[in-house]
């Protein structure tokens, strides 16, 4: 070898972590809790870094910090001023997840968005060739999808042949992924051309998500829908679903969240759904998984945490169904 010449570290020395993001004071950092635990329980190799904006109150971060997670405060992303009518409100701070694009320390990454569980180990997505965007195509069937083309004719990527594209709309669209779960690599000149694209950009329905699908659209790689199942894939196209292969659950549907549970909402009272819901819970109130180094003394931190959960523990063996 040449004096000159460089090793390259082998792959399992480059840093590699798990991302979700976290906004405000609301009930989303039980979610954020749950993922923690679940991936533990995958007995994952990687940690969970949280991206939180400025306004998660110091004892949600207290909370994160006990199970485990590298907490990493970044500066919010608005896009440009626009009279878009986003399919939820609160869509307009999602923005602020391409600041994960600066966390260069590591050498790839999986985000998470904090409504989703992992059920089993997926590490081996670390492993993925270089150079792409991995994700699961997503479903234009619910109402939220009401404001597209795709939803006003009845077209879903799910199932094409269902609905042909018209010809007189031109080509169809590309592939479209769901934006709650992703395979990336860090880049400080992709998160600066992110945010100089942003600047030009109008915004959409779907906010951050239309955005990363436009910009990564040329190097976009579908993976299984198991790596990221959106509930209404239960109900709107359940041939496309292995149930027991299901490793990454995201529960994004009206009243789908497991922590505010009730089963009141439409297809909430499915036999499947009460089963994801058991799941996640039995993951959240398993003491077993809690972080080695959270504080076991009942001190302050810990009574944050129980009233955090003592509520919503009651709620949900008061009113969440049996899953048998």
């Amino acid at each position: 070898m040449s004096p000159n010449a460089t090793m390259e570290p082998p792959m399992d020395s480059k840093a590699r972590a798990y991302v979700t993001f976290l906004a405000g004071n609301g009930d989303y950092v039980k979610g954020v809790v749950g993922l923690a635990k679940g991936l533990r329980k995958t007995k994952t190799a990687y940690p969970l870094v949280v991206a939180v904006l400025p306004d998660v109150p110091e004892e949600h971060r207290q909370i994160l910090e006990s199970q485990g997670c590298i907490v990493r405060e970044i500066e919010p992303v608005y896009p440009p001023e626009s009279q878009t009518q986003f399919a939820m409100a609160y869509y307009v701070i999602n923005y602020s997840k391409l600041r994960i694009w600066e966390f260069v320390e590591y050498e790839k990454m999986i985000y998470l968005d904090g409504d989703i569980q992992v059920f089993e180990n997926i590490d081996h997505l670390f492993d993925s060739p270089n150079g792409y965007f991995y994700a699961v195509m997503d479903c234009f069937c619910e109402r939220n999808w009401r404001f597209s083309p795709q939803y006003k004719i009845g077209y879903c990527q799910q199932r094409p042949e269902r609905v042909q594209w018209p010809k007189e709309m031109g080509s169809p669209p590309p592939p479209y992924f769901n934006a709650g779960m992703f395979v990336f690599e860090p880049n400080l000149l992709t998160y600066s051309d992110l945010l100089e694209t942003l600047k030009v950009t109008p915004t959409t329905s779907f906010a951050e998500q239309d955005f990363l699908n436009m910009y990564f659209k040329d190097v976009y790689k579908p993976i299984p829908p198991e790596y990221n199942l959106v509930l209404a894939m239960l109900w709107r196209h359940p041939e496309n679903v292995e149930f027991d292969k299901v490793k990454v659950v995201h529960y994004c549907a009206d009243g789908g969240k497991p922590w505010r549970y009730t089963g009141k909402e439409e297809n909430m009272d499915r036999e499947d759904i009460k089963l994801l819901m058991k799941k996640w819970w039995d993951i959240y109130e398993d003491e077993s998984l809690h972080y080695k180094n959270a504080t076991a003394d009942h001190g302050k931190l810990g009574s944050i945490i129980a009233a955090l959960t003592e509520e919503e523990v009651v709620d949900h063996q008061r009113s969440a169904p049996s899953a048998a």
